[in-house]
């Protein structure tokens, strides 16, 4: 009958158009506790987190982290950004290469390789990428950043042409386990290795075999070095030499020298070989390179069973430049031994002969190892080279140890260290857990709003400094937030988290970058109350009176103001009947203003009124207490359990107008008699399907009905819509109509018994009976039931009067766990349901019709965890804040317009003028920076630290792995220009005007007093050669055939000399368009920093004097 009803009067729903679903995370914090594999890039400063299920999070600085999720739920067994580019490279496990935009948070190009792709790395500076493959070939993919494609280039290394150059024949399908390209090679030589032991250098310019190694034709100088002992072991005299013929699988490398000379390669046994390559020489003869004293072999520990050597890594010595360093190695001890992350501490004797010492250290480890990153910033000012360390363990704990931390541990193993830098998220779920959120809005142009966003001025300046603490330690300060003109004085979300301790944690959620603003402790000084420190179970905030309600797991209700002064009102304590006042000077901004404790019970739910001048609460022992905000006083406590144990777990309050007892209210004020005119109800839900309709004045119970539904079915929560209400349709009241607030005017009448307030509806009824019951003359609104297995509707009035006369109900397939109602748009309201397999439904309201379905996995790839439902939270406008572990995601539901501005709001994971400014001095010619002045500025402070300081002996690692980007484009994409044939010579006489072409040659630039001081001598000498031997003559003198000949005629033929001029010609060509590309990057740079100078002149004209 309701379906009918509502369409009559609602066609339009028959046909209502499918909700456009396109749920997005708006913000994401934490590491997921998947997390697995690193990687970053030095010059953005960002750092990227593979995880085991398709996502990777992306961390910078300033609060900024987002999360990118691959299409399919895949681990990803290679990770690497394109430096400085804005892109990051992935391989899942079924080998899909993807390129990552890190702009716009998407995948940006897909290619899926045939074979297991075994090795990749990125080619640093450039957008080319080496693969190796599971049959022992290396490929070269590059990514077109114009067509935004992936693509394989033609140039590849088989193991065939491998094994030709060798001079031996390769096993059958051997992998590449790992690709490097060379140090300070220009990218012209690569390094590869496959699985059986093999080692090859490739020269990729002649397309040749450098040189390759192998366990068979191991020699040792001296004997293994066993470290097992952190002891220092110094250099060894012994000369014994040893062969090992059985076959050793490489499981790891890494280059352990700047200059590409030494290789450490980690084996399955446990061995760890430091091979020296520094006299190789290019040769075909394999055989006749050997080499007695080319590698010296580490030992972790003697055991016979260790663990296979997993990870490796590098860093260069401050003090000894690359004579000396630090390698890191995890794996190489005896199974069964403590999980540690091992420090050796090498140096090399001069000529790198032998190593003079070798210093062990272990660093334990706080979890199971996933992953590490070495972090090396050199400094060209000072010419150091500093070195850092990220270490990932699971489950998703980070933790950043730096250069002092390192040195110290190094220097002195025996004192105990300092502990790490751990990463702690903007926003802390753990330790403690947060228990309870609230996800609320401002409205920015209301007083409230204006007084909140004032007063945290100040708030922002303490918090400032703590953050500023905190970036000086934390590596990663890329990203750059939004700009979007948005009013930025005016706060319009707060988040508000409760945690296991007591306190209370608030931040600014207006943007995608939350900023946190205050911590209200569990204690008040001064006052000492029974249940303070115990676990926050329930939250709510007043937007009008901003005032937040916490109730904690032993009953305690504290009511905290968060704007004005503490002096006005003191602090209220109310403990059962008895009420007491403290002046308590807590100072300006937020403040406990009273305390409550009226039973021992657990708070469950908590509801302000529409004005925030009462508060509903909710006990686990089915009472129900209403508090006066504004004298902080108890209006009444009432127990509705009826001798059933089962917990009060929502509310619905609601105010009307008796507009009938205002027309009398003379006429008894007269004789003595009191009218409230205004009357409010408060429905109490309890968990086992019982609504309590209460007097929200006295706290009498009007009625109480039961819900008849299967005994199974657990209560979640209950609403009232008060953008839908029931007008009766005659007199006798006999039959229910739903009207919206389209609906008004069209069914008006011309008297009106009753208005409701705090909604903008006005619903005009017939008249009935003067002495009927205000129930009979109240506006009657929906009433909607969410429980865990069905969607109920009712009418106010008919629970009011005990009856609870059922409209409509929807039966739910799945159990439901989480449900709340949000704005769809200006107009329309919706509802959004959680169940406890993870789907996310989207209900029309009031009919109840599905609009569109998702997951948390599709969304956050998060499996519903059982606690979920009492942290998630959301806003009227269709965002969601949810908890998972070391999580907290927002994601939002909107769609259109709404939709687009929010994204626009996101920060950006690329800072483009930091790259401009980067790539400009990194492509510098040598010749250029020989005679470039200091860069001093802003600029110059982006770019500092990218440059080779050769006195001091260290290499930039920036500088050793730089490219000839022009050679690698020829290499790996062959000339596409034919060479042309010379010209038959015919005997024919050619007429050449040589004297037109000009040849224009490298132009050099000098400071201005210079250039000024060689124009002058330049003029100086044009004059003296003017009037050196000058006569009266103005004709020009004349030459002969002869004198032309000898100047200009070379001993070629007329062919050659016209492909001689052809070929300047072709090169003029190729200096213009370099000049012109040169052109165009120095504008686009001054465009980028004229850009950046205008938005820090807009941020610092609002700053205040202080503020500088």
């Amino acid at each position: 009958m309701f379906a009918k009803l509502l369409n009559k009067l609602n066609p339009e729903h028959k046909a209502q158009e499918t909700y456009q679903l396109n749920p997005y995370v708006v913000l994401h914090y934490g590491i997921p506790s998947t997390a697995s594999r690193l990687a970053y890039d030095p010059i953005q400063c960002l750092l990227a987190i593979g995880t085991l299920d398709g996502r990777i999070k992306v961390i910078g600085g300033d609060n900024i982290e987002g999360l990118l999720i691959s299409p399919k739920q895949l681990p990803f067994k290679h990770l690497e950004f394109l430096q400085n580019q804005g892109f990051l490279a992935s391989i899942s496990n079924d080998n899909d290469v993807q390129v990552w935009d890190l702009e716009h948070r998407c995948v940006a190009s897909t290619l899926q390789w045939q074979s297991n792709i075994m090795a990749f790395s990125v080619i640093q500076g450039t957008s080319y990428m080496y693969v190796g493959d599971e049959y022992g070939s290396i490929s070269v993919l590059k990514y077109d950043v114009e067509e935004r494609r992936l693509f394989q280039l033609p140039y590849h290394i088989p193991a065939k042409s491998v094994s030709e150059a060798a001079g031996f024949s390769l096993l059958n399908c051997q992998s590449v386990v790992g690709v490097l390209q060379q140090p300070c090679s220009y990218g012209n030589r690569l390094l590869f290795a496959y699985d059986n032991g093999i080692i090859v250098l490739w020269d990729l310019s002649k397309n040749q075999l450098v040189h390759i190694k192998g366990d068979k034709d191991l020699h040792l100088k001296d004997k293994p070095i066993d470290i097992s002992t952190n002891e220092t072991v110094q250099e060894q005299q012994s000369e014994a030499s040893m062969d090992e013929r059985d076959d050793k699988e490489i499981s790891s490398l890494c280059w352990a020298s700047l200059d590409g000379s030494i290789l450490a390669v980690g084996y399955v046994d446990g061995d760890i070989m430091l091979w020296n390559l520094t006299s190789i020489t290019p040769t075909k003869d394999h055989k006749a390179e050997k080499s007695a004293v080319d590698v010296i072999k580490l030992q972790l520990s003697s055991s016979n069973k260790r663990f296979p050597v997993i990870v490796l890594h590098w860093s260069a010595s401050r003090s000894t430049g690359d004579n000396g360093g630090q390698l890191f190695v995890y794996g190489g001890d005896e199974m069964g031994s403590a999980e540690v992350l091992t420090i050796l501490n090498l140096e090399w004797s001069p000529g790198r002969e032998a190593l003079k010492n070798v210093a062990r250290v272990d660093l334990t480890l706080s979890g199971s190892f996933a992953d590490l990153i070495l972090l090396q910033n050199f400094d060209s000012v000072e010419g150091t080279l500093t070195m850092s360390l990220l270490i990932l363990t699971s489950p998703g704990q980070l933790q950043f140890y730096d250069e002092s931390y390192l040195s110290a541990l190094i220097s002195q193993p025996q004192k105990p260290s300092p502990l790490p830098i751990q990463y702690s998220s903007v926003l802390p779920t753990t330790e403690p857990n947060l228990t309870a959120g609230r996800f609320c809005s401002l409205h920015g142009d209301t007083k409230s709003s204006i007084a909140l966003s004032e007063m945290v001025e100040a708030t922002r300046l303490q918090m400032a400094s703590v953050a500023s603490y905190k970036s000086s330690k934390w590596p990663m300060t890329g990203g750059v937030p939004s700009h979007m003109s948005l009013p930025q004085d005016r706060i319009q979300r707060l988040y508000i988290a409760g945690y296991q301790d007591g306190s209370v944690q608030i931040w600014d959620a207006t943007y995608p970058i939350f900023s946190p603003l205050f911590i209200l402790e569990p204690e008040v000084k001064g006052i000492a109350v029974n249940g303070t420190g115990a676990s926050v179970s329930a939250l709510d905030f007043a937007p009008l009176t901003l005032s937040i309600a916490v109730g904690s797991e032993s009953g305690l209700i504290c009511l905290y103001l968060l704007a004005g002064s503490s002096k006005e009102s003191g602090l209220h304590v109310v403990t059962g009947t008895e009420k007491e006042a403290r002046i308590l000077d807590q100072g300006d901004g937020p403040h406990c203003c009273a305390v409550f404790l009226l039973c021992s019970s657990l708070v469950r739910t908590l509801r302000y009124s529409n004005l925030g001048d009462r508060l509903a609460v909710g006990f686990e022992s089915g009472q129900v207490a209403m508090l006066d905000v504004s004298s902080l006083s108890v209006l009444f406590l009432t127990d509705i359990s009826s001798g059933c144990n089962s917990p009060v777990i929502s509310f619905a309050l609601e105010t009307f107008l008796d507009t009938s007892a205002l027309k009398v209210s003379s006429e008894q004020s007269e004789s003595g008699r009191t009218i409230e005119p205004e009357k409010e109800f408060v429905l109490a839900l309890r968990s086992n399907l019982h609504i309590t309709v209460l007097d929200a004045i006295s706290g009498n119970i009007i009625n109480t009905f039961p819900v008849d539904h299967n005994k199974e079915s657990t209560a979640i929560s209950i609403y009232i819509l008060e953008d839908t209400k029931i007008v009766p349709e005659a007199s006798e009241g006999k039959h229910l109509h739903l009207s919206s607030q389209d609906d008004e005017g069209k069914s008006e009448t011309p008297q009106a018994s009753a208005l409701h307030v705090g909604s903008s509806a006005v619903v005009e009824l017939n008249p009935l009976t003067e002495d009927a019951n205000f129930c009979q003359r109240s506006v009657d609104f929906l009433i909607l039931l969410s429980c865990t297995d069905v969607l109920q509707l009712y009418s106010l009035k008919s629970l009011i009067e005990g009856e609870g006369h059922l409209i409509h109900e929807v039966k739910l397939v799945k159990t439901c766990c989480w449900t709340a109602t949000f704005k769809k748009d200006e107009e329309e309201s919706a509802l959004i349901l959680l169940y406890q397999t993870g789907a996310v439904e989207i209900r029309s309201l009031p009919n109840l019709e599905v609009l569109g379905e998702s997951s948390l996995m599709s969304i956050l790839r998060w499996n519903f965890k059982s606690n979920v439902d009492k942290t998630i939270s959301s806003t009227d406008s269709g965002h969601l804040a949810l908890v998972n572990g070391c999580e907290f995601a927002v994601v939002s539901f909107l769609a259109g317009k709404d939709a687009s501005r929010i994204q626009q709001l996101l920060p950006c994971l690329h800072d483009k003028v930091l790259a401009a400014a980067v790539d400009n001095d990194l492509n510098t010619s040598p010749s250029q920076k020989k005679h470039k002045e200091t860069v001093s500025g802003l600029l110059g402070g982006l770019i500092k630290g990218f440059r080779t300081n050769k006195e001091a002996g260290i290499i930039d690692p920036i500088e050793a792995y730089k490219v000839d980007h022009a050679s690698l484009r020829r290499i790996f994409l062959g000339s596409s220009e034919e060479h042309a044939a010379p010209a038959a010579d015919t005997g024919e006489v050619i007429e050449l005007s040589i004297d037109d072409i000009q040849i224009d040659e490298p132009v050099y630039v000098s400071p201005l007093p210079q250039k000024r001081e060689k124009e002058r001598k330049d003029k100086q000498k044009e004059r003296e050669a003017l009037f050196e031997g000058a006569t009266t003559e103005l004709k020009p003198k004349q030459r002969t055939i002869e004198e032309i000949k000898a100047k200009y005629r070379k001993p070629e033929d007329a062919s050659a000399a016209a492909a001689q001029a052809r070929n300047k010609l072709l090169e003029r060509q190729e200096k213009l368009e370099r000049l012109s590309k040169n052109s165009e990057e120095l504008r686009s740079g001054a465009e980028n920093f004229a850009s950046l100078a205008q938005e820090l002149a807009k941020r610092m004209e609002n700053r205040k004097w202080w503020q500088l």
